[in-house]
């Protein structure tokens, strides 16, 4: 079992104490009920995955991990800098959750293709190596088209229906599938062992403005792309270090409409919610309604044995002082909740208002630090041996 450690910042020194000591009395002393509440769609899934995801749920109950979007390869004004990342700047700590994303590994030249696969390799070892968690975005460039992720920018082409079996491009989609799998396959931590990752593919799909979109393909040509995605890579290529995460945005008000895409509990391990516009985006609010969709969540999550997290979220720029607490923290901690991680999206190295963590100089700084230092969240310094 894993202890957990809070980081302070004492005048320009890190102090570290335990807390939460029910919390590490309830993680030391699990039965096996607990270690059978949430069982992955892969039997075969790795020993590190498996612990990843039962320390996880376990976590829920009273905390939350908090991840950023790109944030070790990139932030504010900088790119590629060894071990930085904007939230350490600040926090003195990385997050605990780091997102990365497939968008380079199809639709570029292999010379690309091979250039981003060795840095994906890099960045997911190095946060496994430090005991962080990986979770990964897809921006998947159309296959059918040879154009961008975009419904706009794929040349309009419906590419669901042409990828999944029997369609004209199946087979180009395979090659890209196992362009994955030699990926998942190469990432290995200094133990030895497979970096576990949280997979999330074909993310808010219940917009039009990607092409695998509401608009672009039927409720049951979406589940044969998600369920295929899921075989073939467990089961034809032997992929067992993946956590498969289900994310909506944020259209809809109630569980049956949650579930309209749904490809059944045998083949997701993780429901969430990407949802920036119910929480400041274009400065409008509407919090009550936000939250109502995360506990539609996270009871789902409950009822199926699967794990629940806020998946994508932010405020651009931040011009909020106090979003951090009393917006999203406040929101986070609404009653029946019981969430894994929140993860706000990246902070570009070149644009000067495209943020959604905070660097060193930015606004809201002092009230992420109250976000940090609350006992609720969790950034990597916090969590030891989540994989164990």
């Amino acid at each position: 079992m894993f202890g957990i450690m809070k980081v302070i910042l004492c005048s320009g020194f890190v102090k570290n104490f335990l807390f939460h000591s029910a919390v590490l009395l309830s993680l030391s002393n699990s039965s096996v009920a607990q270690r059978e509440i949430i069982r992955l769609t892969d039997a075969k899934a790795t020993k590190q995955t498996k612990s990843l995801a039962i320390n996880l749920y376990r976590l829920s109950a009273s905390h939350i991990l908090f991840g950023h979007q790109h944030a070790t390869e990139y932030g504010h004004g900088w790119n590629g800098d060894i071990d930085r990342s904007d939230v350490k700047s600040v926090t003195g700590s990385h997050p605990a959750v780091v997102g990365v994303d497939f968008s380079g590994l199809s639709g570029r030249p292999d010379s690309s293709v091979r250039k981003t696969l060795l840095s994906l390799q890099k960045n997911i070892t190095e946060t496994y190596n430090r005991g962080g968690v990986t979770t990964v975005a897809w921006h998947f460039f159309n296959p059918a088209s040879g154009g961008g992720f975009y419904w706009r920018d794929s040349i309009s082409v419906p590419a669901v229906k042409l990828i999944i079996p029997g369609g004209s491009h199946h087979e180009q989609y395979k090659k890209i599938l196992g362009t994955i799998a030699e990926l998942a396959h190469s990432v290995k931590g200094k133990d030895g062992s497979l970096a576990p990752m949280i997979f999330r593919p074909f993310h808010e799909f219940d917009g039009d403005w990607f092409w695998w979109g509401k608009g672009h393909c039927t409720a049951d040509e979406f589940k044969t792309l998600w369920k295929f995605t899921v075989n073939y890579l467990r089961d034809s290529l032997n992929v067992h270090n993946f956590i498969y995460a289900f994310s909506p945005d944020n259209k809809f008000d109630s569980e049956e409409q949650f579930l309209e895409r749904y490809p059944g509990d045998d083949y997701v391990d993780m429901v969430g919610m990407d949802n920036y516009g119910d929480f400041g985006r274009d400065g409008k609010y509407n919090v009550e309604q936000g939250v109502k969709k995360l506990q539609i969540v996270s009871a789902y999550a409950r009822k199926a044995g699967k794990l629940a997290a806020f998946t994508e979220t932010g405020l651009e720029s931040i011009p909020n002082e106090t979003w951090w607490t009393n917006t999203l923290l406040k929101s986070l901690k609404a009653a029946n909740l019981r969430l894994c991680y929140v993860l706000v999206w990246r902070n570009d190295s070149r644009s000067e208002t495209h943020y959604y963590a905070p660097f060193p100089g930015q606004k809201s700084v002092p009230d992420f630090m109250r976000f940090y230092h609350d006992d609720f969240t969790l950034f990597e310094k916090d969590i030891q041996k989540i994989y164990q």
